[in-house]
C-alpha cells in the first residue's frame, strides 16, 4: 500500500505482522510504500481502517507458500 509519511504511524499500529512491516520511499516526496503479512482472516477487519488511516492503492496478494 501507499500511505503518506505523516500518516505512517497510524497505519503501522493497525498492522499486524510477521516481525516488522517494510517501509519504502516512494519518488514522490511524502510518500512510503508499506508492505506487510496480514493473516487473511485479519483482513477484512483491518482494511477499512487502512484506508480510513489514509492508505491508498492497497494490494493484495495470496501466499502459496511460506517459511519461516
Amino acid at each position: 500500500m501507499n500511505a503518506p509519511n505523516q500518516k505512517l504511524s497510524e497505519i503501522l499500529s493497525l498492522l499486524p505482522g510477521m516481525r516488522s512491516p517494510t517501509v519504502l520511499p516512494l519518488a514522490e516526496e511524502g510518500w512510503s510504500s508499506v508492505h506487510t503479512v496480514i493473516d487473511k482472516d485479519t483482513f477484512w477487519e483491518v482494511i477499512d481502517e487502512l484506508k480510513k488511516a489514509g492508505a491508498e492503492g492497497i494490494l493484495v496478494c495470496p501466499i502459496e507458500k511460506m517459511v519461516l
